[in-house]
């Protein structure tokens, strides 16, 4: 009698997704300091906005404006956004609150 191996199922992560595995992985990296969930969202800011200033030209800080104002003025709607951008996981709540 033969015995199938179980198929395993290969879940491909959207850019998003990687980002926040890399969030989860980097708080987990500072243990149990103060405000490391904070601390890893500066970094990773830090880092976006240097690429925004980068690559998106003059006017980079408008496409950044915008979306902070999305996300203070219309909570659902950034969140909606967020969930586009999900693939296979789609429907996974954010692990952050949403102000």
């Amino acid at each position: 009698m033969s015995q199938k191996k179980p198929e395993k199922t290969i879940v491909e992560l959207t850019p998003l997704e990687k980002i926040e595995s890399l969030y989860s992985e980097l708080v987990d990296w500072y243990g149990e300091a103060d405000k490391k969930e904070q601390r890893v969202a500066a970094k990773l800011l830090i880092v976006s906005l240097e690429k925004f200033s980068i690559y998106e030209g003059n006017g980079w800080d408008d496409l950044v404006m915008e979306y902070v104002a999305i996300l203070k003025n219309d909570p659902e709607r950034f969140q909606k956004i967020i969930e586009s951008n999900r693939g296979e996981l789609k429907g996974k709540k954010s692990t952050t609150l949403v102000h």
